[in-house]
């Protein structure tokens, strides 16, 4: 070969050779960069070409399809869409997703790694690509009857039931809520302008927000329970009718204020049985005190205290502090000063008790399924702690049910059914300034003995007259409608 040639043939392979190395780059070194890139409308036609899986509750699909007339073929649809958005979250054309539409994104729209055969056999004979579905936890009656009790309660709201003994999520209700099938599409006329409505910047109920995971409220009196647990584990007390040392007045350890209570209330030398059936803050307070912030925390951290949870939506961590002064424990010890806690994380405290002392981990996911229906992955009820011994939790559940038969509680009581609550009012706002929080924590009992249902609800209601709210007044009622809509359906 002579040298022209030579030179030509060299050149043509280093251009092969840029070509080849340049196409490698594109294909593995910058495919996900430009996979992900928000100017490539194919990968988002693409992901809106197919149908989306469901997600299921009590067999039945919450959520649905519908065909449209631009580039993305289809978009979501949501049935009862305002009362399941805080466990389906949105999944929208224009402005992503979340939740569980965007944690289970791969199964729902069928690029799970785990559908790869099944995918690789539609592609060779022709079938439609589809996508798997979500089997919830929940419960269709207990949801329902949550909802519809926070909205006629009005004001805001949250509510979170669990079945004890598993962890399941049976329901997760939060008031104001949005459809979020009204923002599911890319219209700048309609998803767009539903979108900017529900900002909170432009919406102070902020109807977006998850309040039964994501909101941390003073749990006020609900936390009493916590306190009594923590008294009985660490032997500060043996028996629920045993006295306490309880003077009245009592003077916060290392100051000069009293402790009040709500009242002219029986609480000097209580047993924490009275104590509890009346709500005295002295005798929690006191017991905090005694206890000592290194105790109280360690029962709070059993409990779920100051650990996020992921049921796999992530909740926020409940708060329990650390290094307090002795009367900052007092405070925390009957749900003030820094004590915060989701719906969820008091929940999970009823929880532990009905359950004999063991908190199991709360999820809403119960399986991952194919398009033709075969499970992919299956949740196994998992034990996250044991708070209590079963003898000291059975001691503190014959005390909450004192309060439900004979105390603040009375209005979650269920003729033929033995339940166990308390009730809680909040404080809010600097010095109190604002209406308090309604709390009520509770479960039901089965003819067995054992507990199909925990329910937590906290109202907010700023119109409210602020005399008549209370735990037992508002949300004692709401939580008794969930408890028997799932004690209903087991019977």
């Amino acid at each position: 070969m002579n040298k022209p040639l030579r030179r030509i043939a060299i050149f043509c392979g280093l251009l092969i050779l840029t070509l080849l190395i340049r196409d490698n780059w594109l294909q593995y070194v910058q495919a996900d960069e430009l996979r992900t890139d928000e100017n490539n409308r194919r990968v988002a036609i693409e992901r809106y070409a197919s149908p989306r899986g469901d997600i299921i509750v009590g067999g039945e699909p919450i959520t649905g399809h519908t065909t449209t007339k631009g580039d993305f073929k289809y978009k979501r649809t949501y049935k009862d869409g305002a009362m399941w958005a805080p466990v389906t979250g949105f999944v929208s054309q224009a402005f992503g997703a979340n939740q569980l539409e965007s944690i289970e994104d791969g199964i729902l729209t069928g690029n799970d790694d785990r559908l790869f055969f099944r995918n690789t056999l539609d592609m060779l004979t022709g079938k439609n690509k589809e996508g798997g579905n979500v089997v919830t936890t929940l419960n269709a009656a207990a949801q329902k009857a949550a909802y519809e009790g926070l909205k006629k309660q009005g004001g805001k709201g949250s509510v979170v039931a669990l079945e004890p003994s598993t962890g399941k999520i049976l329901a997760l209700a939060s008031f104001p809520s949005y459809d979020p099938s009204t923002i599911a599409g890319d219209s700048l006329d309609t998803d767009a302008e539903a979108w900017k409505k529900l900002q909170k910047k432009n919406n102070p109920d902020d109807p977006m927000l998850n309040r039964a995971l994501r909101e941390v409220y003073p749990p006020g009196s609900t936390f009493k329970v916590l306190t009594a647990a923590a008294a009985l584990e660490h032997g500060l007390v043996d028996d629920a009718d045993q006295k306490t040392d309880t003077p009245l007045p009592w003077i916060m350890t290392g100051t000069r204020t009293e402790l009040k209570n709500d009242g002219d209330l029986p609480c000097k030398d209580a047993t924490l049985r009275e104590a509890l059936r009346v709500s005295c803050n002295t005798v929690f307070g006191k017991v905090g005190a005694d206890l000592g912030n290194d105790k109280m925390l360690e029962t709070a951290k059993k409990f779920g205290f100051t650990e996020e949870q992921f049921t796999p939506v992530r909740a926020s961590a409940s708060v329990f502090s650390d290094n307090m002064e002795p009367s900052q424990v007092a405070l925390s010890s009957i749900g003030q000063f820094n004590t915060a806690a989701t719906p969820l994380q008091m929940a999970m405290v009823s929880a532990a008790v009905a359950n004999n002392g063991t908190l199991m981990k709360p999820y809403m996911v119960d399986e991952l399924q194919a398009p033709n229906l075969d499970t992919i992955e299956k949740t196994d009820p998992e034990t996250l702690s044991e708070p209590m011994s079963a003898k000291n939790a059975q001691i503190l559940q014959s005390m909450m049910e004192t309060v439900v038969n004979d105390g603040t509680g009375r209005n979650a009581q269920i003729p033929g059914v033995t339940v166990g609550g308390k009730t809680g009012t909040a404080q809010h706002g600097e010095n109190n300034s604002k209406n308090p929080y309604a709390w009520f924590i509770s479960y039901a009992k089965g003819d067995d003995g054992s507990s199909p249902v925990a329910v937590a609800v906290v109202i907010e209601d700023e119109n409210a007259v602020r005399g008549d709210i209370s735990g037992g007044g508002l949300a004692a009622p709401i939580a008794k409608s969930v408890m028997e809509a799932v004690v209903k359906g087991k019977r």
